[in-house]
């Protein structure tokens, strides 16, 4: 699947291929459109989805680290979570390039500072490209347009870096510009920008001469500075700049960038992708004969020392050894001549990175060959924080899944930390901390290392109304998801069939967890696979059909769009290729579609089984009969163009009929070259459109949930309204509009898929393109959420005292949607039944719960969730051991952002006592309802075997209205008579805000060692051996 390599540029040109524009018409009453608050959130892949081709360390500051994207914009490591944090969703609808990352500089003089070159492409697809700089890390941006295009998502945009700033005068930065244009100089710190005329030469190759990407020539690709010829706040006097030229790549300037001259006897045959000076006065470059991510076939790897002018050819790996190029470069700042390089395109089996401790006099290689097939491995691959990037298949010595990766054109060691190292790779970042074991023989444990990058580009988004799901992601790159928890990352894609990009997805209305996608089979690696998958169970098993369509000469290759009945009678696919075909058997028989031209837009009613809706060139298009005839309606006045392009003046299509209602149909699109666009509605199956006069602009449409009160479903658009781009929703049939969205929220350009949730009010999912998918909630949700008593329970495991709990529900107009335990669903009918308002929790159930405390979590159709907390005891369980807890806080002022309790355990009693029976609380104020994490530092119980729950009381107490419920896995094993062990633990809120500790209930202000300490009770089995809860 990896070597399809569909990538968003091939993407889009498809987009462009397939997508209509369209309609006309009448009148709407015109109201300035509002706006009102909503907290924007990220779907959670867990593992980006999208190509990193840069990471880059500030190398004054540890910890402060970027990623940069090539079409979705920028990151910064937070360090507290270990994870990442855009910076560039302030992206706007018009200068969307800015997503499109070509190289990033973060400054060592000034760590607040950092600088990006944006741009997208630099062919007719976009404008021109600027520099971005900011004083705040990247909270906020000025930009310096340059008068020249930048390709952050063209070929060898993962070498770098290309800009730049001087070490010793943080004023000066260089750029090295693509297309010709040369190497440009900043001497105040980017506001302005000037050509150095005196740089000899702009670049020479070109990927791809014959395609309209690719056909462009590459510039210049990195530039490096040595320190140590500048003194502070003295300009630095040599610069050294790879250029894209077999014939002469590497420059040097000895006089602070004036002059400049190849250096003399310097490799020929290779492009260099990355260049980067050591303390030892070395420069290491990496070299191949394709720029990337995608070509390169042979490379090598030479130093050059800059005292005695000679060249080393320090290759890995050399003659028919060598298939691929090399890409990332990494120096180790903290020891000199330990340096690591990667593969470029090896692809097969699997990339290769090399280390060498002694500046590449000899490599070790992180796998190699044993006895053919098979490998040896001097690193472990740890997915648990993304497990589908397994892509659902069987790892074998040849075909390893995970893979070690593709596309690594960036590989970087913490300059403060050798242990730390970061790649990015075609779907991900992966890291080690743990890198120096490499030398001592140990395994190199290599995580993912991408929490909270979001990168896939969004092709369709489905919120059936019923079923565990609420969202199923059709994505480019990497398939799509189910998604049952929206933080939490699936453990697989979609597979049977697998396939890199899904096109399309849709359901039926009347029969939802009946679902149909479509995308491109690779046929040439399995000939059996279908570029079609269906689903009869909610997207959690897919299944492919007997056929496909056939033109009688050719089989489809995929694609396009596909629409699925109201009933599932029917399946409608739009191919990319052959023209639209109907299916009335899931599948497995097809036939053309008479009436409708190849490439239309199509759409199913949502109430009528056997009526369809189609879109082609300005005109409107009904099918009564399951599709297999279609009809141009009357209506008229629509857009022409046919084009899905980049430019804002040529938007897509989105067209969908409204459930419940037959023949109720909503299109927004066209493009401002006609200078028809905007948002239609017909109510009459399309026989004539209503074209809203408050809507400037639109390019997609989705429904959700009713607002309470109203009976026809809100509207989200993503649109133009009273002369502004964002994210609208209307409750009231598109009389008015409210913006839910703000500009420090726009995530781009983006037109590719919106969809409302129909069980939750105000919820919309919004898909991107490189941004991944987002969804949304007001911020202040109606006052009509449902209720549940009571909200506390408690549960006696022994037989004779077991008895179901009844919760009574008010709904408020609302419908329970499921209840959980943690990530876990009950199952309705077994574990729990609903009669009326009256949930009964059944014994069964809670009986095989452990002691402690179950939170259930009832999730409704509208509204915040409602918990039950029910305290699970056993009494038949007598307590045979006697505790006492001793405490003291290691942080006792008076307000902080960090609690930091420390315990001390003690077996009072005569014989052992199992560990993963007892239960310790600390009752504190949370001082600002947030979410809370939990670490254990240390514990002779090992840190990993406490485990930490947060507990909000049903009734705050007025010095405490949370608890901390520290409990141990049975791999803590037991704590023998008279033995004590100590558990130090901290707990933060999401936001890193103040707890004030000065009055919670277990705060202990005074001492600074263990004393016994009452108000941390502790349990056995549920029962309480010491100490109090507060009254």
């Amino acid at each position: 699947m990896i070597r399809n390599r569909i990538r968003k540029t091939g993407l889009l040109v498809l987009l462009g291929a397939m997508v209509g524009s369209l309609f006309s018409a009448f009148p709407a009453t015109t109201h300035a459109a509002s706006s009102e608050p909503y907290t924007w959130k990220s779907v959670v892949t867990g593992a980006g989805g999208g190509f990193v081709p840069g990471i880059i360390f500030n190398q004054t500051e540890p910890n402060l680290i970027y990623a940069r994207t090539d079409i979705g914009g920028a990151y910064r490591w937070n360090q507290a979570t270990s994870s990442w944090v855009s910076i560039s969703d302030s992206v706007g609808w018009v200068d969307w390039n800015k997503n499109g990352v070509d190289a990033l500089a973060t400054d060592p003089i000034d760590p607040n500072k950092v600088y990006m070159a944006t741009g997208t492409y630099t062919n007719h697809w976009d404008n021109n490209g600027q520099i971005m700089r900011s004083n705040d890390r990247g909270n906020t941006w000025q930009t310096t347009p340059l008068p020249f295009k930048v390709g952050g998502n063209m070929p060898g945009r993962s070498a770098g870096e290309r800009l730049v700033i001087d070490p010793n005068k943080n004023n000066i930065l260089y750029f090295g510009a693509r297309s010709g244009n040369g190497l440009w100089k900043s001497i105040d710190s980017g506001v302005t920008w000037s050509k150095v005329t005196s740089f000899p030469n702009v670049g020479t190759y070109i990927q791809n001469p014959t395609l309209d990407y690719g056909n462009d020539l590459v510039g210049l690709s990195w530039i490096t500075f040595d320190k140590s010829t500048g003194t502070l706040g003295n300009a630095t006097q040599t610069i050294y700049v790879g250029v894209a030229d077999t014939a002469s790549s590497v420059y040097r300037s000895t006089d602070g960038g004036v002059t400049w001259t190849a250096l003399a006897g310097q490799p020929t045959g290779f492009l260099p992708h990355h260049g980067e000076l050591s303390s030892t006065g070395d420069l290491y470059i990496t070299y191949s004969n394709g720029v990337g991510p995608y070509d390169g076939s042979k490379g090598e790897v030479w130093k050059y020392n800059k005292t005695s002018g000679a060249w080393t050819n320090i290759s890995p790996t050399t003659g028919t050894d060598n298939w691929y190029g090399f890409g990332g470069l990494a120096l180790d700042a903290q020891h000199p001549n330990t340096l690591m390089v990667s593969s470029l395109n090896a692809w097969w089996p699997d990339e290769v990175i090399f280390r060498s401790t002694n500046g590449g006099a000899t490599w070790s290689r992180i796998w190699d060959w044993g006895n053919y097939p098979e490998r040896t491995y001097k690193f472990s691959m740890d997915i648990t924080a993304a497990p589908w990037l397994d892509h659902g298949t069987t790892s074998t010595s040849l075909d390893p899944s995970p893979k070690l990766g593709w596309m690594m054109g960036d590989l970087e060691i913490d300059p403060f930390n050798s242990n730390r190292m970061m790649y990015g790779t075609g779907a991900t970042i992966y890291g080690s901390n743990n890198l120096t074991s490499w030398d001592t023989g140990g395994k190199v444990n290599i995580s993912v290392m991408a929490k909270g990058v979001e990168e896939t580009a969004v092709l369709g988004l489905i919120s059936p109304p019923t079923g565990t799901s609420h969202l199923i992601t059709a994505l480019g790159d990497v398939s799509g998801f189910r998604h049952e928890d929206l933080s939490v990352a699936p453990t697989k894609f979609q597979t049977s069939p697998s396939w890199a990009t899904t096109m399309s997805i849709d359901y039926a209305e009347l029969s939802p967890s009946y679902m149909v996608r479509v995308g491109s089979a690779d046929k040439e690696k399995t000939p059996s696979m279908k570029s079609i998958g269906i689903s009869n169970d909610g997207g959690v098993n897919w299944y492919m059909p007997n056929s496909e369509p056939s033109n009688g000469t050719k089989t489809t290759v995929g694609h396009g769009q596909v629409a699925v009945s109201a009933s599932g009678n029917s399946i409608l696919w739009s191919t990319s290729d052959i023209g639209v075909y109907y299916s009335k058997t899931s599948g497995n028989s097809w036939t053309a579609s008479a009436g409708l031209p190849a490439g239309a837009k199509i759409a199913s009613d949502r109430v009528n089984p056997n009526k369809y809706y189609g879109f082609y060139a300005g005109t409107f298009y009904v099918s009564v009969d399951g599709g297999a005839t279609f009809t141009a309606t009357a209506a008229s006045g629509f857009p022409t163009n046919n084009v899905a392009g980049l430019q804002p003046n040529e938007a897509q299509i989105s067209m969908k009929a409204v459930p419940g209602i037959e023949g109720d149909i909503w299109f927004a699109g066209g493009n401002t070259v006609e200078n028809k666009y905007g948002l239609w509605h017909s109510t009459n199956s399309g026989a004539s459109f209503t074209k809203l006069t408050n809507v400037e602009e639109a390019d997609l449409i989705g429904y959700g949930k009713a607002a309470p009160g109203q009976t026809y479903m809100a509207l989200y658009t993503v649109a133009k309204i009273d002369g502004v781009r964002g994210v609208f929703r209307s409750d009231d049939v598109g009389a008015t509009w409210v913006r839910i969205n703000d500009d420090a929220h726009q995530y781009a350009k983006i037109n590719m898929a919106i969809t409302g949730d129909p069980r939750i009010y105000g919820r919309v999912y919004l898909g991107t393109n490189g941004r991944g998918t987002l969804y949304a909630d007001p911020v202040n949700p109606p006052a009509t959420g449902s209720t549940i008593t009571p909200i506390t329970a408690s549960f006696d495991k022994k037989t004779a005292n077991q008895a179901d709990v009844a919760v009574t529900m008010t709904l408020n107009g609302n419908t329970l949607s499921t209840i959980k335990n943690g990530t876990a669903t009950l199952v309705t009918g077994t574990d729990y039944t609903v009669s009326g308002s009256t949930v009964t929790i059944k014994k069964a159930y809670l009986a095989t719960q452990a002691v402690g405390t179950t939170t259930l979590t009832f999730e409704f159709s509208a509204g915040a969730a409602q918990s039950l907390v029910v305290t699970i005891s056993d009494t038949s369980v007598a307590p045979t051991a006697a505790l006492k807890v001793q405490m003291y806080n290691g942080t006792v002022t008076a307000s902080g952002n960090t609690l930091n309790p420390k315990f001390k355990l003690v077996n009072t009693s005569t014989s052992a006592v199992a560990l993963s029976d007892v239960k310790l609380r600390y009752y504190y104020t949370i001082d600002g309802e947030k979410a809370q994490s939990f670490f254990c530092d240390w514990s002779q119980a090992g840190s990993a075997n406490v485990t930490g729950t947060f507990v909000k009381l049903p009734t705050a107490k007025a010095d405490a209205d949370y608890y901390l419920e520290l409990g141990f896995s049975s791999a803590a094993g037991s704590l023998a008579a008279g033995a004590s062990i100590d558990i130090q633990v901290r707990v933060a809120k999401e936001d890193w805000s103040n707890y004030t500790q000065t009055g919670d209930y277990s705060f202990n202000a005074v001492d600074t060692n263990f004393v016994d300490w009452t108000k941390a009770p502790a349990y056995i089995s549920g029962n309480l051996i010491w100490g109090s809860e507060p009254n």
